[in-house]
């Protein structure tokens, strides 16, 4: 009673709700009470701890379905590392085929009389590769650090486009508490930003520069306006300097369209949207509740914002698609520490940063 004083049992087709009063601290009664059941039941059960629409905290009893297949599947592997090296191996290979036509400008008849010129593809591959590589480990070593069942990162090569429509990982276990999924959502997009940011730098050094016209927007890889965005603005004096002026737009190195990628795509899944690393950063900081009415209200900006920015048109369209709400996590009522809270709004600041325009007033400074 004085950790979690049970008044109410709700039974559910699949689930038991306890409500009750909280009487110490959310951590403590997670802890307790979840001991208490391991105890009387073993791993029947996973222990939810969760927020109702009024603001109480309840636990919830769900079958835990891994409880009568745990002797069998503990010894399956669920990394397949085989399949994981051969989708790397042929996703290397369809960025290296579109670095080299698509970038690089060779045509594919070409490349099929003289397969040499397919290694200029190479450092746009390469480049990209360690990008979305860096932000998928980060995710995988930080669910691996909190004992959360994961499969590999998967890459998802395609002969078009990109090369890759990215990679991803598989949770096959629930998030034990808003901290992990706080730690396992922020270290894919800061891992990745790591790799990004000098890729970037270093190949919009070795990029050209070509004079402003109609055509000049944020898909023109041949003629790249970069004041679009804030952050790329800036990242692109530094690359130029006095090169950079603002008549001029940017003709992007190879290795400069890999950063771009990478930035772009960490822009995306930073959007505090769902099951977008964004969209878990909000609900482990705020909660649930309100991490979804967050999301709801960040889908509307991004639909006004690409009413103004055509080229934002698709995300808009993309994130009405998407569910607005995040899973919970088991523990979902302990909220994160002060540090954790700073470092989320920080990284929240990089997406606005990245998103919004330069402003009239610092683009006179950086001339």
């Amino acid at each position: 009673w004085g950790v979690y004083y049970l008044q109410q049992l709700e039974y559910r087709p699949q689930a038991v709700l306890c409500r009750g009063q909280l009487r110490t601290n959310p951590d403590a009664a997670y802890q307790t009470v979840r001991q208490n059941i391991e105890a009387e039941f073993g791993d029947r059960f996973f222990v939810m701890f969760q927020e109702s629409f009024s603001g109480k905290p309840f636990f919830a009893l769900v079958p835990n379905p891994y409880n009568k297949k745990e002797a069998k599947s503990e010894g399956e592997p669920i990394t397949q590392p085989g399949l994981a090296f051969a989708l790397f191996i042929v996703t290397l290979f369809t960025t290296t085929m579109m670095g080299a036509t698509e970038i690089a400008g060779f045509p594919r008849e070409q490349l099929q009389s003289d397969p040499n010129l397919l290694l200029q593809g190479l450092p746009y591959a390469v480049a990209l590769m360690a990008i979305l590589s860096t932000h998928e480990l980060g995710h995988y070593l930080v669910a691996i650090y909190y004992k959360m069942r994961t499969t590999l990162p998967y890459f998802i090569p395609i002969p078009f486009f990109l090369g890759t429509f990215g990679a991803f990982i598989s949770m096959r276990s629930p998030v034990p508490n808003r901290k992990a999924l706080f730690d396992v959502a922020i270290a894919g997009p800061l891992a990745g930003l790591i790799v990004t940011i000098p890729v970037l730098l270093w190949g919009l050094a070795h990029s050209g520069v070509v004079p402003l016209s109609d055509g000049s927007g944020i898909l023109n890889l041949e003629s790249l306006d970069p004041r679009f965005s804030f952050l790329l603005s800036l990242l692109s004096k530094l690359g130029l300097g006095s090169e950079l002026t603002p008549e001029m737009a940017i003709k992007l190195h190879p290795v400069a369209v890999a950063g771009y990628v990478g930035l772009i795509v960490t822009a995306f899944n930073l959007i505090p949207v769902g099951q977008l690393d964004g969209g878990h950063i909000v609900h482990a900081i705020f909660g649930q509740k309100t991490g979804a009415a967050i999301g709801q209200i960040t889908r509307i900006l991004i639909l006004l914002l690409g009413v103004v920015e055509k080229d934002l048109l698709l995300w808009a369209i993309i994130l009405l698609l998407m569910p607005v709400a995040d899973e919970p996590a088991l523990n979902d009522v302990s909220e994160l520490n002060n540090w954790r809270d700073l470092a989320g709004l920080l990284t929240l600041a990089i997406l606005v940063a990245i998103l919004l325009p330069l402003p009239g007033a610092i683009a006179g400074l950086l001339q």
